[in-house]
């Protein structure tokens, strides 16, 4: 079943002294199947952050559509888009957003807490989350007295509890150590088994060889694709860096 559909979607933008435009993104086209795990990726410049902004309902696009379950995020009203991005999208960042003034369990309660929920429920959506991501002995800690590793995993929480149609990944791992980096794309791969949909802009190739589908972003167009098949992390990544490299030194589609 299909969850998000992006179709012929363009992004135009003016600069404010001398109107010149800039096209940032221009007819792109894809596709996410409810389940799947989709990296993008590109060089800086190429529109992926752009692209995220955009399927974040936090920028408008100049011309096509971003169809999430139905809902063309371009026609929801100004006054419900908070909402609606609150209860059909996660977001993980590369420098977590957690509030220092809150502990990890109010960070994570957050959206929730937005949503008008009871704190039973809040309660009752935590526990497994937390045990899972291996943070339930934290929740009392602050941001500022745990690991960044620690911090993605309450950020991944915080992400995961509203029950999202969707989570958005912006550079996930680019802020962590290695060692945190591998316990994060392994807690990113459980999740995904579990049936979550998640779509993770990157530059790492290591994170994206976690994936089972990688786009490639160039000039604002998706210029190519690989799906993992029966590829292993080490042969997918391998076949990241080929196109990499070719994307890097103006070679053809493949």
């Amino acid at each position: 079943m299909t969850i998000l559909e992006v179709n012929n979607l363009e992004k135009v933008y003016t600069t404010r002294f001398g109107g010149q435009k800039i096209q940032a993104l221009a007819n792109v086209s894809f596709s996410v199947e409810k389940g799947e795990y989709v990296a993008i990726m590109g060089e800086s410049g190429s529109g992926k952050t752009t692209l995220l902004n955009i399927l974040a309902a936090l920028d408008k696009p100049t011309g096509g559509a971003v169809v999430l379950e139905g809902h063309n995020l371009s026609k929801i009203r100004e006054s419900e888009i908070a909402a609606f991005r609150r209860d059909n999208l996660g977001f993980v960042f590369q420098d977590f957003n957690l509030l220092d003034t809150f502990s990890l369990q109010d960070n994570i309660f957050l959206p929730l807490v937005l949503a008008g929920k009871p704190y039973p429920e809040m309660k009752a959506r935590l526990t497994p989350i937390a045990e899972k991501l291996g943070i339930k002995n934290l929740l009392a800690k602050y941001p500022y007295e745990v690991s960044g590793g620690q911090k993605q995993r309450a950020a991944v929480a915080r992400a995961l509890i509203t029950n999202p149609r969707l989570i958005l990944a912006d550079e996930p791992t680019g802020a962590l150590d290695s060692k945190a980096t591998d316990e994060l794309l392994r807690l990113f791969g459980e999740i995904n088994r579990e049936g979550q949909t998640l779509l993770m802009v990157t530059h790492s190739v290591k994170a994206a060889s976690h994936a089972g589908r990688v786009l490639f972003i160039k000039d604002g167009e998706v210029f190519h694709q690989i799906y993992r098949g029966n590829s292993s992390n080490e042969e997918l990544y391998q076949k990241i860096s080929d196109t990499l490299t070719m994307l890097a030194t103006g070679g053809d589609r493949p």
